[in-house]
């Protein structure tokens, strides 16, 4: 896990290891100072010696200021290190979750993977931002300082090797306890993001239905819980600081007394008396650092987990072992499902959505898939461009099966407008050159016109260079879905896919779009999903799905004449435009 996380300090690495070097530097002139001040006492004071002890004060100011400046370069390349780890560390999870599938998404859960590019990020941020300095620091003037206080005064020293096994063993068992409630914590943060995801994505349907005072009290019972457990963690941490003065105090006065004794008999100078003093309190807080560093590190490592569980995650849809040496033919749009079957638990229990499915769609075609609620009509066109894999069956493209196409080449013959339309925040040439970047002037407003977009987009203030709000809010959802479909037409796909993406516009407009798919998509194959008769009467051929199974194929007039079940969505939609 860490040899994995050390890898994202990349071009920063350098940051990573000045910092560390200038605070071993900087120690050692705080390591000097209380026994040049020793010096100024034992020898300028005692003697009285005015120029030795202006010689002594300037090499103290000297040394001051230089640990002043090396802690500040100390400072500054840990900083840079730190946020250029963190820059990326996100860069990778996001480069990584650009390649999960729908069901790894679905496993992660949205929330939580934000929580894990956010927060869990900037705590290995901090933490690294600690370590460079305090991790370092502490150590090396823990054992050096221990080391000049046993030259100066072993017995006094001995207070310490008393003093500092009793906190070590007091900051463990802290930590102990702290590093499982951490992880509690960062799962509670999970929690209240997925809560607030949710009400802001469905905030229109919140108000629509008046449950404002609902989605109130669900936060809040996310919010107390996360709040309950950070004050368990708080009331557990804030006991390090009471541990720590209680500790450094006793040594204090430990050593005061038996240093006094001591100075008192002869057997030690008050300088040398003073400069221990200091050392004990330099020994102390390096102990107090460590202890801060480490509970900071064991939130870290909970952190550190969870961002590694992203990272290490394989995807469910990969190339193929064979995809980079497969040949591939000419595009040309030819579908086939050999005995498919499909469905979302994988490896478990879980039914069916798709069973024995075969189906063969010929290049050029419109094909039309309809069926009740329910029946996997969505997740029959999502197993072509490899959303999901199917788990038993093949589906083939041009007689390949689409697990031996390379992911970018297989999602590139395809052109899909999802069941849920969806537009970025930027302009509408931006959201309409996704279909292809390189697209001509020309061929974008041919596209906005074949999808019947262009006179509502040349009717707005800027035509194609109309900002949309992030998910398209600023437009209707009829013309959100018209936007949407020219965006797939001007990919030029070998197979357009439109997942029920015509159910917001009237019908004389959906007639007008689809007769620009046999104008301006020659040879391209046309599958649709669509729950009005009226959009796919005319198609080469209609699949009907029942049950996870086909109930059913043929053109409008022979399923009409010979399909029980097409004629009963055919009487129902009748019967609704006589009323």
């Amino acid at each position: 896990m860490l040899k994995t996380l050390a890898g994202y300090l990349g071009q920063y690495k350098r940051y990573a290891l000045l910092a560390p070097l200038f605070v071993v530097l900087e120690v050692a002139c705080e390591l000097v100072l209380p026994r040049v001040m020793a010096q100024i006492v034992d020898v300028g004071i005692e003697n009285g010696d005015v120029p030795y002890i202006l010689r002594m004060g300037i090499l103290m100011v000297g040394l001051a200021a230089l640990a002043m400046i090396l802690g500040v370069l100390a400072a500054k390349y840990a900083a840079l290190g730190s946020q250029g780890f963190g820059a990326n560390l996100r860069q990778g999870l996001f480069d990584k979750v650009q390649e999960f599938s729908f069901a790894d998404i679905d496993r992660f859960s949205s929330a939580s993977l934000i929580t894990r590019m956010t927060n869990d990020v900037n705590a290995l941020t901090m933490m690294l931002a600690m370590g460079l300095r305090m991790l370092v620091r502490a150590p090396v003037m823990l054992i050096a300082a221990l080391a000049v206080t046993f030259s100066i005064n072993a017995r006094l020293a001995l207070i310490l090797v008393v003093i500092i096994p009793i906190m070590a063993a007091a900051i463990a068992i802290l930590m102990k306890v702290c590093t499982r409630l951490f992880e509690i914590v960062q799962n509670k943060i999970d929690t209240l993001n997925n809560t607030v995801q949710e009400n802001l994505v469905a905030v229109r349907v919140v108000k629509a239905f008046v449950r404002a005072g609902y989605e109130k009290t669900k936060f809040m019972r996310s919010n107390d819980a996360l709040t309950d457990i950070s004050l368990k963690v708080g009331t557990r941490v804030v006991l390090m600081m009471p541990i720590m003065m209680l500790s450094l105090n006793i040594a204090t006065v430990s050593v005061l007394w038996t240093g006094g004794r001591q100075v008192m008999g002869g057997q030690l100078l008050v300088g040398d008396l003073s400069s221990f003093l200091t050392y004990i309190a330099q020994i102390l807080m390096s102990v107090m650092m460590v202890a801060m560093s480490l509970l900071q590190l064991s939130r870290a490592q909970a952190c550190a987990r969870r961002i590694s569980q992203v990272l290490c995650a394989q995807p469910d849809i990969q190339d193929g072992p064979h995809a980079s040496s497969a040949v591939l033919p000419a595009p040309q749009g030819r579908v086939e499902f050999r005995d498919v079957s499909f469905k979302y638990v994988t490896g478990g229990s879980g039914d069916d959505v798709l069973s024995h499915i075969n189906l063969e769609i010929k290049p050029g075609q419109f094909v039309a898939v309809i069926g009740g609620t329910g029946v996997g009509k969505s997740s029959l066109v999502n197993l072509i461009p490899r959303f999901y894999d199917v788990t038993g069956g093949a589906v083939l493209l041009d007689g390949v099966d689409v697990r031996d196409y390379p992911l970018e080449e297989l999602r590139g013959r395809i052109g899909m407008v999802l069941q849920s339309n969806v537009l970025f925040s930027g302009t509408i040439r931006e959201n309409l050159l996704w279909g292809r970047a390189d697209a001509t002037e020309e061929e974008l407003v041919q596209a906005a016109k074949d999808a019947q977009a262009y006179d509502f987009i040349m009717a707005l203030p800027d035509g194609f260079d109309t900002w949309l709000e992030q998910g398209g809010v600023n437009v209707s959802g009829g013309q959100k879905q018209r936007l949407c479909i020219a965006r797939a037409m001007l990919r030029q796909p070998a197979v357009l896919i439109l997942d029920d993406s015509t159910s917001a516009v009237d019908s004389a407009t959906e007639a007008q779009i689809r007769e620009s798919f046999h104008r301006s998509l020659k040879g391209t194959t046309v599958i649709i999903i669509a729950q009005r008769i009226s959009s796919v009467q005319y198609a080469d051929q209609i699949v009907i799905l029942d049950d996870d199974h086909i109930a059913g194929i043929g053109t409008h007039e022979q399923l009409l004449a010979g399909n029980h079940i097409y004629q009963e969505i055919y009487q129902s939609q009748q019967e609704g435009v006589a009323e």
